[in-house]
C-alpha cells in the first residue's frame, strides 16, 4: 500500500485554517449572523397560503364557538339560558364539504356559505387564528388546502413581505403544506399593527382571503436572548463531553487534538454562515451539532488505527505512523463521506427553505470534518509528539 506523506501538509493546513477562521471571526464581529426567526424579538406569525373553504355565522341563542382536532370539527353552544352542548363532526362521518355543510346547517342558528367544491375532502380543513372564534353575524372563515396545490417558493413569500422592513421568513414542515413562519423585528413596527400588515401584504400577492393565520405570538427580547445562550451552551457542552470521552479512550494529546478538530469545524461553519448570509436559526444549530458528531467519528477511526500501528511498530517514528494510519483509512474516509454527501446533495437539489439551508451547511461541515481529521487533529498530535521528544532530548542533555 502506498503511504501518502500527509505530514507535509500539517503546517500549511494550520496556517490556512487560522487565516480563514480569523477572517470569519472578523466578519462576524463586523456584520454578525443573519439571525433567523428563532433568535429575534418581535412578532411571529405562522401562516398557510390556503383559500377559504366556507364562512360561518350564528344567530341563535347563547354563544357558538368552533374548534378543530386532528380528526374532527366541534361546534360548542353555551351561554345563559342555553343547555351547553358540543356538536362533533368527525371526518369519517362527514367525509366531504357537502356532508359537513349539511351537518352544520342542521344546528339551529348556524349559517354556512360554502366556497369550496362540494366534493372536497373535509379533512383538508385548517382553522385560522385570525378573526373571532365566537360565531356571530360577522362571517368567520375556515380555510382548507386543496389537494395538488402548487408549491409556493420561499423567495416569493419573502418578496411579498419585504416592504414591511426587517422581516424573516422560514418554511415550516413540508413545503407542499405552504406553511410559513414570518417574523417582524421588535423595533420595526408596533405589535398591534404588524399582524394586519403581514396579512395585507400577503393577500396583495396571493389574493384576498387566501391567507390563514395559524398562530400569532409576540416574542420578547429576553426569550430570544435566552435561546441564543442555550445554543452556545449546547455547542460548548458537546465539546466538553467529547473531550472527556476522548481523554478516557485515548491519551490527552489525542483528546485535545480531537476537540481542536471539531472546534475548527464549528468555527468554519460559523464563517460559512457569516459569509453566505444564510439565516442562522435552530436548524443551523442542529447542523453544527450533527457535524461535530460526524467529525469526531472520523477522527476516532484514525486515532484507533494509529494506536494499533503503534503497538505493532513501537520503534517507528510517530510522524511515519501518522502517515501510514491516515493512508490506511483514507479509502474508508472517502467512501463514507462520498456516500453521505450523495444523500445531502439530493436534499440540496430537491428541497427548499430551511431544509435546503441545512443541507448546504452539512456539505460544508462534512468537507471541513474530513479535512480537520486528517490535518488538524493529526497535525496537533504530531506537534505534541515533536515537543515531547525535544523536551526529552533536553532532559538527557542535562
Amino acid at each position: 500500500m502506498r503511504v501518502i506523506k500527509f505530514s507535509r501538509g500539517f503546517k500549511p493546513a494550520a496556517i490556512i485554517s487560522s487565516l480563514v477562521i480569523l477572517a470569519g471571526l472578523v466578519s462576524y464581529f463586523i456584520e454578525g449572523f443573519n439571525m433567523g426567526v428563532d433568535f429575534r424579538a418581535g412578532l411571529v406569525q405562522e401562516v398557510q397560503l390556503a383559500p377559504p373553504a366556507f364562512s360561518m355565522t350564528y344567530s341563535g341563542r347563547g354563544n357558538a364557538s368552533v374548534s378543530f382536532s386532528q380528526d374532527a370539527m366541534q361546534v360548542v353552544i353555551s351561554g345563559a339560558g342555553v343547555e351547553g352542548v358540543t356538536h362533533t363532526f368527525a371526518w369519517t362521518a362527514y367525509p366531504t364539504m357537502a356532508d359537513l355543510q349539511k351537518g352544520l346547517t342542521a344546528i339551529d342558528g348556524i349559517g354556512v356559505n360554502m366556497t369550496a367544491p362540494s366534493g372536497a375532502l373535509s379533512n383538508l380543513l385548517l382553522q385560522s387564528a385570525s378573526g373571532n372564534p365566537q360565531l356571530g353575524t360577522t362571517p368567520y372563515f375556515v380555510h382548507y388546502l386543496p389537494e395538488g396545490s402548487e408549491l409556493v417558493p420561499l423567495e416569493q413569500v419573502r418578496e411579498a413581505v419585504s416592504g414591511l422592513g426587517q422581516v424573516s421568513v422560514q418554511v415550516m414542515g413540508n413545503p407542499a403544506d405552504r406553511h410559513f413562519m414570518i417574523r417582524i423585528d421588535e423595533e420595526e413596527t408596533s405589535q398591534s399593527a404588524s399582524g394586519d400588515a403581514v396579512i395585507s401584504a400577503l393577500e396583495t400577492v396571493f389574493g384576498d382571503g387566501n391567507v390563514a393565520v395559524i398562530r400569532s405570538d409576540y416574542v420578547g427580547s429576553r426569550f430570544s436572548q435566552a435561546l441564543g445562550a442555550q445554543a452556545v451552551l449546547l455547542i460548548a457542552g458537546a465539546l466538553i463531553l467529547i473531550l472527556i470521552y476522548s481523554a478516557i479512550r485515548f491519551k490527552p494529546q489525542f483528546a485535545i487534538g480531537a476537540v481542536l478538530a471539531i472546534a475548527h469545524d464549528a468555527l468554519i461553519m460559523v464563517t460559512f454562515f457569516v459569509w453566505s448570509r444564510m439565516e442562522f436559526n435552530t436548524t443551523s444549530i442542529a447542523a453544527i451539532l450533527t457535524i461535530l458528531g460526524y467529525s469526531i467519528n472520523d477522527t476516532i477511526v484514525i486515532f484507533d488505527r494509529i494506536r494499533e500501528n503503534k503497538r505493532i511498530f513501537p520503534d517507528e517514528p510517530f510522524r511515519d505512523l501518522l502517515n501510514q494510519s491516515i493512508s490506511e483509512t483514507l479509502g474508508r474516509t472517502i467512501i463514507t463521506t462520498a456516500t453521505t454527501m450523495l444523500a445531502v446533495v439530493m436534499l440540496l437539489i430537491f428541497t427548499t427553505g430551511s431544509m435546503r439551508d441545512f443541507a448546504a451547511a452539512l456539505l460544508v461541515g462534512m468537507v471541513s470534518g474530513t479535512y480537520s481529521t486528517i490535518f488538524i487533529a493529526s497535525g496537533f498530535t504530531n506537534f505534541w509528539d515533536s515537543m515531547a521528544q525535544r523536551k526529552a532530548k533536553k532532559v538527557k542533555a542535562v
